[in-house]
């Protein structure tokens, strides 16, 4: 509770800090509606958070939930000492990662990983792979043929 009253009374200070750029628009606020300017504040702060969740925010919302941290925490634990919070980070990529690959969407991992990489390694590596299980067949056919015809001669 201490600490909910030493951000208010701090709120109060800088929204009536006349040094301040903000300071004119508040008093304009509270002069017209009557409304004491930290719960404009407030308000003003809540329908941001609102619209951000809900509205056209949403998108800005998840990417900085899902990536931005994310990604500044895995800095901030690559260059630390400890070896544990390198570990937990990189899991977290891993299992990004395994869900991008299985994203129910037009641009999933999956399709992309094999239409980028997969597919053209395949088709470079695919006739001498040809070649090669040709060959090992028909070694194989021969070894057990001459295997066959050495039994029977016994």
């Amino acid at each position: 509770m201490a600490r909910i009253t030493a951000v208010k009374e701090y709120l109060e200070k800088t929204l009536r800090d006349e040094s301040k750029s903000w300071t004119k628009m508040f008093v304009f606020a509270e002069a017209k509606t009557g409304i004491d300017r930290l719960y404009i504040f407030v308000g003003s702060l809540m329908l941001l958070a609102l619209y951000l969740v809900f509205g056209l925010g949403q998108q800005l919302v998840c990417n900085i939930v899902g990536f931005v941290y994310p990604a500044y925490q895995s800095m901030k634990a690559l260059e630390s000492p400890k070896k544990e919070d390198d570990t937990k980070w990189l899991t977290y990529w891993v299992c990004i990662f395994y869900v991008w690959l299985m994203a129910p969407t037009e641009y999933n991992g999956s399709l992309i990983l094999y239409r980028r990489v997969i597919r053209p390694k395949f088709i470079q590596y695919q006739p001498g792979l040809d070649r090669l299980l040709s060959n090992a067949r028909d070694t194989a056919v021969k070894t057990a043929a001459g295997a066959l015809l050495t039994n029977k001669e016994d």
